[in-house]
């Protein structure tokens, strides 16, 4: 009945607005992760906070849930929405507001894609530089607390986003933060909802600090026999304090599948990508300093490339290669995991877990933001082969088990969505009940991300 209401309600003031099409809801019912798919009751594309504000009451009204869609990129089933949910696609909700390049930052709405943000921004010589390799929304991406290949120089998400506006699940308008670089003014409530994976406030608008384009960008890479070695050398890299943008571990498993999808010729051995920015002299500085550590560590085929067409080609493969992995082999799917470990653990960690693949018996390759000590395996599952879909189970168990005794925690960037919520309080123990009070606080009739974090059924 309540269902029936609502939507009613909404069809007579978002006659436009509101879809409830097969292909719609189908579209909506899942993401890339390898979570079972689920149908909202309707699918609902507002164009601005307001909008998000009035269908909000709305749905508070009548005690529907909702489950927030951006890009659909997630990877631990936070864009798959809950049973008998409506969901809210904030696709429309693309626009750049307002820029400041003289302050470097600027105004979107939650639906922009950093793609798109940053091909607006680029004349003005500057970029937005959190880049998780999927052309996500800039909300999903402060949902989820994203990094990518960029942090180890310019952080993750929340170091990027100064302000928010969020629209609670009564319907209340909320700003947060501002344009000011720091604040000692109350509660920091940006970086309560960075990261709150849709379940405490439903964020329409970003304030988000930018970057100047560097006056020149190099991508080095390095192959080595055995993966000791190579986190051997980030670990000096870092210690000796060379300034490096980003630098992305992908082992033989992962250079084979994308050589193969991405039609490249690079040796097949386990490969480090590194990238510098600066003036060519820099660049030439610390590109020769990271060759001398690698040749005396044993590192091989050390080549870079500073051509910005064979730059764009060496970072699109490493992008897209959860799609090289899914092509290695047909009917299959994906379980994408990460986890991240103090840097002096890292080289122990991948190692275990090297070995625990190849005792598996499953294809897992491995990618990571070494830099930051953030990695993650692709476990490539045949479709309804029970026995690899337990294996991978086990081997997920195992790497989270081994990075929280490291000191580190069960994911990285991928967030704890519907796959991780047992290790979220393994790792946080106690204060899950604090962060159940938050939620009760802002949703007490929990209507915003159910079944995301954790469950308060």
């Amino acid at each position: 009945m309540n269902t029936t209401t609502l939507l009613n309600a909404l069809l007579s003031q978002f006659p436009k607005l509101l879809e409830q099409s097969k292909h719609a809801l189908e579209q909506h019912s899942g993401d890339e992760s390898w979570h079972p798919k689920q149908q909202p009751i309707a699918v609902i594309y507002p164009t601005s906070t307001q909008d998000v504000s009035d269908i909000a009451a709305l749905c508070h009204q009548y005690n529907i849930a909702m489950s927030i869609f951006g890009a659909g990129t997630s990877v631990e089933g936070q864009s798959i929405p809950a049973p008998d949910s409506l969901c809210i696609d904030m696709s429309r909700m693309d626009t750049l507001l307002a820029l400041h390049p003289d302050d470097q930052d600027c105004i979107v709405q939650a639906g922009l894609t950093r793609l798109e943000l940053n091909a607006q921004i680029k004349d003005q010589g500057l970029f937005f530089p959190v880049d998780p390799g999927a052309n996500a929304s800039i909300g999903g991406m402060c949902a989820t607390r994203a990094s990518g290949t960029n942090a180890v120089k310019y952080g993750t998400m929340k170091h990027n986003v100064l302000g928010l506006t969020a629209v609670t699940a009564d319907g209340t308008i909320i700003q947060t933060g501002g344009r000011a670089r720091k604040s000692s003014s109350g509660y920091d409530l940006t970086s309560l909802l960075i990261g709150s994976e849709g379940t405490l406030a439903i964020i329409t608008e970003i304030t988000l600090r930018l970057q100047g384009i560097p006056e020149n960008t190099a991508i080095a890479t390095v192959q080595f026999q055995n993966l000791e070695t190579l986190t051997l050398l980030v670990f000096q890299v870092l210690q000796l304090g060379i300034p490096i943008a980003r630098v992305e571990l992908l082992d033989k498993p992962a250079i084979t599948a994308v050589n193969h999808y991405a039609k490249l010729q690079l040796q097949e051995n386990h490969t480090l990508f590194f990238e510098f920015h600066g003036s060519l002299q820099y660049i030439q500085e610390q590109t020769t300093a990271v060759e001398k550590l690698s040749l005396e560590l044993g590192g091989s085929h050390f080549s870079w490339a500073t051509q910005q067409e064979d730059k764009n080609r060496l970072w699109k493969a490493r992008h897209n290669v959860l799609y090289a992995a899914k092509a290695t082999l047909p009917n299959s799917t994906v379980w994408t995991t990460d986890v991240c470990v103090p840097i002096s653990a890292l080289a122990q960690c991948i190692l275990d877990t090297h070995e625990d693949i190849q005792n598996s018996g499953l294809l897992a390759p491995i990618v990571g933001h070494v830099g930051d000590g953030n990695f993650h395996l692709l476990i490539v599952i045949p479709n309804g082969d029970a026995n690899a879909q337990q294996q991978a189970s086990i081997l997920n168990e195992k790497l989270i088990h081994r990075a929280l005794a490291m000191g580190g925690t069960c994911t990285g960037e991928h967030g704890i969505g519907k796959g991780k919520k047992r290790w979220l309080i393994e790792e946080h123990g106690s204060s899950i009940g604090i962060m159940k009070t938050i939620k009760s606080s802002l949703d007490p009739k929990n209507l915003l991300g159910r079944g995301n974090i954790f469950s308060l059924e």
